[in-house]
């Protein structure tokens, strides 16, 4: 788990994390590639690590918000 320590990746975890608790999983992935791209813009590199970390936390904010609209349903 090194490589999650690197650069941001914590914080690309963070941010998949809230995309998709408020959106989608597809949301998250959207935000993943926006990042990298805006990256490769500004003189930097496409960073597939960094890619992987949001989808991480993407796919992590996904399952709290499934639970979540889950448990909503059953108490109605």
């Amino acid at each position: 788990m090194n490589w999650m320590k690197e650069s941001n990746r914590l914080r690309h975890v963070l941010y998949g994390f809230i995309g998709a608790l408020i959106g989608t999983l597809l949301f998250a992935a959207g935000l993943a590639i926006g990042k990298e791209y805006g990256d490769k813009t500004w003189g930097g590199k496409f960073d597939r690590l960094d890619l992987w970390a949001t989808l991480i936390g993407g796919i992590t904010g996904q399952i709290v918000q499934l639970f979540i609209i889950w448990r909503i349903w059953i108490l109605f």
